[in-house]
């Protein structure tokens, strides 16, 4: 067990004419954050002690002397000091989590839940070690309740009826961003976040504070790791590969490095879609860690600095050649085969940089400065012509001619060109402060300054030519520069009770974009209520008004045209929560559940294609979503963590255009089911399997350019069960070299045929018809990594 760091600085002693003085410090976890409702007493008379405040600060005034200090926290246990003289004014504890044995069981503790903070905290190894096509991070958000992504090719999500462009995305609390131009999720590379280097995660599925930013969904807050020690790994499989190191290399300088490759051209070989598949997507970051606090100061990490450096590039080309795809129902079989001419090509670069930095003027005043930059050039090049024809299958197994072609029911050919191009430059800079106005509240504020600058070239065009008619699905050409500025600010106070049973988050925020000239004001509310019950058990209200000012994305339309007049979507959050900490089997187990309502007005509607959002560009909507969410996570089996989630959803939208009232939305999943299992052999823990799965109801569907039909009908289900079985082995005598694992993973266990999206084709009778377009099929992956 790593021993934990204690400093004490005595900058000012004196001793008062009634011979009284107090012992001032701050109590803070490994990464530097408070730890609130620590118990400080003194050994020798323990009437005598007091409990850290929100920040982690506590003042015990006693009798000049010296004193033997003892601290004790639930999820921290308990820490003695010894010789402790009155009069130290900033005196810093560094604890550790306690690692509690109950029968065999290790149980970590879990700071969060005696804060404020409605995130859910996800298990950094537990992410890792998920099992899914490319190891990418965002799928261990689709194991949460009320996260949807019915794509395994594709890292994006929606949350709670939002859509992919509406969640935040921070790493050491620097925004990030996803790709603009990739329409199909097989054109994507990975997510931003490398899994490596993550050490903690806090998700918000809505109702989060003021000092988090301007969307209208979720807010996803990674943290990267500060490696006390040289740590790394490499692995490499059939679908890439990756490798990290990480180390202090002195006692102010911390640094990670991370490289990932993916090489999809395996499992895209599974599609229905035969041909040539070049795929190739690899990304570097870096990040560092600087203690600038200086020699002279005995208080570490009083001035910090976190610098990320990332470059990421994505080449995809595909050729197809054909395609045979059978639909229909038990009665009527219908196939459509489709031969194919031309290319698609995708490449883009992006580059990320930002910096946070630290300070804490005194033991009440702390500042951070966050920058962050984003450059990124994005080219889509594509000219494919596909002629297919459509015919009734003969399904009667005693027939001749079972199983071919009987009727022909349309023949056509569709065509689809693009040449489009777009570069991007986004900078992002904010300061934030956090005042102790007393031993049990916290005054926060800042303020921020975000630029974009975007140009596009867009030329693009599609038709059909089916059943005698040619239609134009869509045409689209212009030149587009697009120069927006925003300012916001926040502020938000902190309050807890002294016996920590009530707690309240409320304050505000503030944007003004200059594009629109609009303002807006966001306040928000947050009450935890946490009686000293048997059972730990807390229950949350959370009240908040959320905006999302117009990007690039909304303000422009279908036609390709940028609109002017588009306002800030704004929604209100009511979220009900309660959180009980179970014991079965004697093992702990956290079950929460939440129940939400969000009312949003403003709405710019929305068309999904794909993994890309075609929206109308007009605020001439409203929309509502509620629901609730279930959760249960620990350790199912012993020594690992599991958990399984339910989201029941329901979103609809009413247009004013379209007279047709409330109607669902697309992102309308209606039940969302998800576990992730660990488990391992009883007599051998360095065998040990993982199981992935998901479940989700069909996203509505309607034929396109066809206001009237929008959304009527109900798509597929989504179901995917992914698998991992791994075995270490320790290389107790190796030089370098500490655990060698060996994993192989059945993706797709099922065989499961899921349909992504649907190609509407009119037959000879005038007849639409939806072709779906299947995802991968079942693939077996192996891989081989070394820990260091």
């Amino acid at each position: 067990m790593r021993k934990l760091i204690f400093s004490i600085l005595i900058s000012v002693s004196f001793v008062s004419f009634a011979q009284q003085d107090v012992i001032e410090g701050r109590i803070v976890d490994e990464n530097g954050d408070p730890i609130p409702a620590v118990n400080v007493l003194v050994k020798s008379d323990k009437t005598k002690g007091t409990i850290s405040n929100a920040e982690g600060y506590f003042i015990l005034e006693l009798a000049s002397g010296r004193y033997d200090l003892v601290f004790s926290h639930v999820q921290y246990g308990a820490h003695e000091l010894s010789d402790i003289p009155t009069g130290v004014s900033d005196f810093t504890v560094t604890m550790k989590l306690q690692v509690t044995q109950l029968d065999d069981v290790q149980v970590e503790g879990q700071r969060e839940r005696d804060a404020i903070d409605p995130a859910t905290k996800i298990d950094a190894k537990s992410a890792k070690n998920l099992p899914s096509a490319f190891g990418d991070f965002n799928k261990v958000l689709l194991t949460l309740p009320g996260v949807a992504g019915n794509n395994e090719l594709s890292s994006a999500y929606n949350v709670r009826g939002g859509n992919f462009d509406e969640n935040l995305v921070y790493v050491n609390d620097i925004p990030v961003y996803r790709p603009f131009l990739a329409n199909a999720g097989r054109q994507e590379g990975l997510s931003f976040i490398n899994p490596d280097l993550v050490g903690d995660i806090s998700f918000y599925a809505g109702g989060w504070e003021s000092k988090y930013g301007d969307k209208l969904s979720s807010s996803l807050n990674i943290d990267y790791k500060e490696p006390e020690a040289l740590e790394g790994q490499f692995n490499f499989g059939l679908l890439g590969g990756s490798a990290y190191i990480g180390n202090r290399i002195s006692e102010d300088i911390q640094y990670l490095f991370g490289a990932r490759h993916r090489d999809s051209r395996y499992l895209l070989n599974t599609l229905e879609t035969e041909g040539q598949y070049l795929p190739s997507y690899t990304d570097v970051q870096a990040f560092f860690t600087f203690d600038l606090t200086g020699k002279n100061s005995q208080q570490i990490n009083r001035t910090k600095l976190n610098w990320l450096l990332a470059y990421g590039r994505n080449r995809y080309l595909t050729l197809p050649e054909s395609q045979t795809t059978e639909f229909g129902s038990a009665t009527q079989n219908l196939r459509i085969q489709t031969a194919f001419e031309g290319r698609e090509k995708l490449d883009y670069d992006t580059y990320q940089s930002g910096f946070n930095l630290s300070h804490r003027w005194s033991n009440k005043l702390l500042s951070r400065w966050i920058f962050s930059g984003v450059y990124t050039t994005e080219r889509e090049n594509y000219n494919v012509e596909g002629a297919y024809r459509i015919c009734d299958v003969d399904n009667n197994p005693g027939s001749n001619s079972f199983n071919e072609c009987v009727v022909v029911r349309g023949v056509g050919t569709n065509f689809n060109y693009g040449r489009n191009k777009l570069e991007a430059k986004i900078f992002n800079s904010e300061l934030r402060n956090e005042y102790l106005l007393s031993d049990w509240s916290v005054l926060e504020a800042g303020i921020g300054y975000n630029r974009n600058i975007i140009n596009d070239e867009l030329n693009e065009y599609a038709f059909l030519d089916s059943a005698g008619f040619v239609t134009i699905n869509e045409s689209t050409f212009n030149n587009l520069e697009l120069n927006t500025t925003s300012i916001t600010g926040y502020l938000q106070a902190t309050i807890f009770s002294k016996d920590s049973i009530h707690a309240v988050n409320f304050g505000g925020r503030v944007n003004h974009l200059d594009y629109n000239d609009e303002l807006l004001f966001s306040p928000r509310i947050i009450y935890r209520f946490k009686p000293n019950w048997e059972r730990e058990t807390s229950f949350r209200l959370s009240v908040g008004k959320y905006s999302q000012p117009p990007f690039y994305r909304e303000l422009r339309d279908q036609t390709g045209e940028i609109r002017e007049d588009v306002k800030a979507q704004q929604s209100i959050h009511i979220i009900g929560a309660m959180e009980r900490l179970l014991s079965w089997w004697n093992r702990p187990f956290l079950f929460s559940t939440e129940v939400y309502y969000k009312s949003i007005d403003n709405v710019i509607a929305y068309d999904i294609d794909n993994v890309r959002l075609r929206y109308f560009a007009n605020n001439d909507a409203e929309a509502i979503s509620y629901g609730f969410d279930f959760r249960i996570n620990g350790e199912f089996i012993p020594g690992t963590q599991s958990w399984f989630s339910l989201g029941i959803l329901s979103t609809q939208e009413d247009i004013a255009e379209d007279d047709k009232g409330f109607i669902r939305r697309p992102s309308d999943q209606r039940i969302n089911l998800a576990f992730y299992f660990e488990d391992h052999l009883p007599n051998d823990p360095s065998m040990r399997v993982y199981v992935n799965t998901v479940f989700g109801s069909g996203y509505p569907l309607g034929p396109p350019n066809e206001i009237n039909a929008r959304n009527i009908f109900s798509g597929d289900e989504y179901y995917r069960v992914d698998m991992g079985l791994s075995k270490s082995f320790e290389l107790r005598n190796h030089k370098y070299l500490r655990t060698l694992w060996l994993r192989a993973e059945v993706l797709n266990v099922l065989g499961a045929d899921n349909t992504l999206s649907y190609s509407w084709i009119q037959d000879v009778t005038g007849s639409q018809l939806a072709i779906p377009n299947s995802l991968s099929a079942r693939f077996l992956n192996f891989k081989i990594s070394a820990d260091f």
